[in-house]
């Protein structure tokens, strides 16, 4: 238990410490602050006037777009008839009937050969046509190079992404029958 003695010591003590929380320093700082306003010039440069917007017509509506598909066909087909590659396909043969159906429909399911010639059979939707080498098949000027009793050789020709035409080798191979 504290006296009253002690008490009376703690208390003024703790007068003490807040009687040097006092005013007279903030006094001197707003003494300062009030001589640096006073001497302080403020230089703000005046702003340059906005620059006049003049807009622009945009007429590029009519105009063909670069990104067009016609455009690049256009593009291409001229390079091909100028080309001279020796992979280029007669564009002015008659097309034969197997040349209508992309290879991804055809089917082989069998071989039959007559006077002496290899035939293969190919199966496009529920019709089986008769191939041999030399005939056009496919949408890609493909020819047929070879038939064997499991396989179909065909050469394809295709323009590559600069126009020039590239040849490429396909196979139709014998697919199992499912029963």
């Amino acid at each position: 238990m504290k006296t009253h003695a002690q008490r009376l010591a703690a208390g003024l003590a703790a007068a003490a410490l807040l009687a040097g929380c006092s005013d007279s320093d903030v006094q001197q700082v707003r003494q300062w602050m009030a001589e640096t306003r006073a001497n302080t010039h403020v230089k703000v440069e005046p702003l340059s006037p906005p620059k006049t917007f003049i807009p622009y017509a945009y007429t590029a509506q009519q105009a063909t777009d670069p990104f067009s598909q016609s455009k690049l066909l256009v593009e291409l087909a001229k390079a091909a008839a100028t080309s001279n590659n020796p992979f280029k396909p007669d564009l002015e043969r008659r097309k034969e009937l197997l040349e209508s159906f992309p290879l991804d429909t055809m089917r082989m399911v069998g071989v039959l050969q007559k006077s002496g010639v290899t035939f293969a059979l190919l199966q496009i939707d529920s019709n089986v046509y008769q191939v041999k080498v030399g005939q056009h098949i496919g949408q890609n000027y493909g020819l047929v190079t070879g038939v064997t009793e499991n396989a179909v050789s065909i050469r394809e020709v295709v323009q590559d992404a600069a126009g020039e035409w590239t040849e490429r080798m396909a196979k139709l191979e014998l697919q199992e029958s499912r029963k």
